[in-house]
């Protein structure tokens, strides 16, 4: 005898919002590599231009380990857009300096990202846009705010390297 599956009562949100999570990443990916950065890099800089932030704060703020954000600030000191300098209120702190090339490249980095989100977005009708959005902000602040505590912790979907 063979199992039927079960029926489903309700939309699969789950599939639905990581599947547009999964494309509008590799979309992004795909357009910050033209200008020679990644979507990692392009956090780092604009949240270090926010602020005086240690490398821990940046790390949390673009949900990174400290070995990914290691990496991260170590190819942007390459590129020359950005340094580890000493916190002015913790010496045993470092923070993320970004240097002048590293602005420019953030204000280009921000546009193309603003370019891929109007992209995706634009393919709304105006009204529908805005009502996703709201939506979508509703959800983050609210309901889905936290993740769940449990004995095994979900990962988040991570980019693969190239």
């Amino acid at each position: 005898m063979t199992a039927m599956a079960p029926a489903r009562t309700e939309t699969d949100l789950s599939f639905l919002l990581d599947h547009t999570s999964h494309v509008l990443r590799t979309q992004m990916a795909a357009a910050l590599a033209e200008i020679g950065l990644t979507a990692r890099m392009h956090c780092v800089l604009v949240h270090a231009l926010e602020e005086e932030r240690t490398q821990i704060q940046l790390a949390e703020l673009g949900d990174m380990d400290k070995t990914t954000m290691v990496v991260t600030v170590d190819a942007l000191e390459q590129a020359g857009y950005a340094e580890r300098r000493p916190s002015s209120t913790d010496r045993r702190a470092r923070i993320i300096a970004v240097t002048e090339a590293g602005a420019e490249i953030a204000r280009r980095s921000q546009e193309v990202v603003d370019d891929v989100h109007r992209a995706a977005l634009g393919t709304l009708p105006d009204d529908e846009r805005e009502v996703l959005v709201r939506a979508l902000n509703r959800l983050v602040s609210g309901h889905l705010a936290t993740p769940a505590e449990g004995p095994q912790q979900a990962r988040r979907a991570r980019e693969r390297a190239k």
